[in-house]
């Protein structure tokens, strides 16, 4: 047990003697947390909107007045029918009504900039919404979990799959691969240590350090970003622990097939980085993808970790809804540990 804690000693001197790494380490996930909380968003505000009408008559005036009352929007003005396109050109509106007066009943056009098809997408729908109000046929909407559609509640979870996969398995990899460089993997493998021991004692730091940013991320989580708080945040936690230590295995596995730091780096970007960004659900919805990528993304740990973070975060429910979700983390982290802890006592 000495020589165990006597690792782990020299490991965590390691890490405190690479101050500038450690601190970039606890910074980048603040950054990006605050990042895709505030900065990255996918709403749409200041929706610059311009109005054409024929023949003003009351419903206009309170079409118009809606438009300029309703903080999604910015109302630039009233403009000949002519001005709209070139407008939209210059990129000095967004979007143009265009009222008209058929046969007695109001008709209205829209005509919005798609260059940007997520602005014209929600512009539309919000255009479409104000529009509708007052008619004789009420609609009533109910969100549910999210009901200022923050994007924010999207993202956390995503910011969480991805930080760990980056700090467990990338760091984890780089630092075992370091030590086979230096020679000093060979000195330990020679001693009465066993390589087991090794391999733990270069673990526990990292595992306590992404124990450290779980805890940074879920404090900014839940009082910067205004998450809703319940009682399920245990589960939340112990999940996210088995996620970590599948992260680390998946470094030590990296560690095991990479020769040298900048491929261990390679290896895990290429393997890990994108794969997550893009096919993981944490930006773009898996069941919109081509169906051979969705059977792929079922081989990326972050997607069913992101999905159980979704479902027990936002949506509040009981750890029971995420059981599939648990048993596949759970069977990956026990593959993929056992693999890589054969292929490092073969590969030494």
């Amino acid at each position: 047990m000495s020589i165990f804690q006597s690792l782990i000693k020299k490991e965590v001197l390691h890490l405190l003697r690479d101050s500038r790494t450690t601190l970039v380490v606890l910074v980048i996930p603040a950054v990006l947390l605050l990042l895709f909380g505030f900065a990255i968003s996918t709403e749409v505000n200041n929706v610059r909107i311009v109005a054409v009408a024929e023949q003003h008559t009351d419903e206009t005036r309170q079409m118009i007045d809606r438009f300029r009352a309703n903080s999604y929007f910015t109302f630039e003005g009233m403009v000949p029918y002519h001005e709209v396109e070139n407008l939209l050109r210059k990129g000095k509106a967004d979007a143009a009504v265009i009222f008209r007066v058929e046969d007695g009943k109001l008709t209205h056009q829209v005509i919005v900039d798609a260059s940007n098809t997520t602005l014209a997408q929600t512009a539309t729908a919000y255009i479409e919404s104000v529009m509708g109000q007052g008619t004789n046929v009420p609609v009533v909407t109910n969100t549910l979990y999210n009901p200022q559609l923050k994007s924010a509640y999207h993202f956390v979870p995503g910011i969480m799959g991805m930080i760990f996969i980056l700090i467990c398995a990338m760091m984890t990899s780089v630092s075992i691969v370091s030590e086979k460089e230096t020679g000093t993997m060979n000195l330990l493998l020679v001693s009465p240590v066993r390589p087991r021991t090794i391999i733990l004692g270069k673990l526990v730091p990292y595992f306590l350090l992404s124990c450290l940013i779980l805890v940074l991320i879920l404090l900014l989580g839940y009082t910067v970003l205004e998450l809703p708080f319940s009682t399920g945040i245990i589960h939340v936690v112990w999940l996210s622990i088995l996620y970590i230590i599948l992260a680390l295995a998946l470094g030590l596995l990296i560690s095991t097939i990479a020769a040298t730091q900048v491929s261990a780096l390679l290896v895990s970007g290429v393997m890990f980085m994108i794969p997550v960004v893009l096919l993981s659900g944490m930006i773009f919805p898996v069941e919109n993808m081509p169906l051979v990528l969705q059977w792929f993304s079922c081989i990326i740990p972050a997607r069913w970790y992101i999905s159980a973070m979704r479902v027990l975060m936002i949506q509040q429910l009981p750890v029971g809804y995420v059981l599939t979700e648990v048993l596949v983390l759970s069977g990956m982290t026990t593959v993929v540990l056992a693999l890589a802890i054969k292929k490092f006592n073969t590969k030494q």
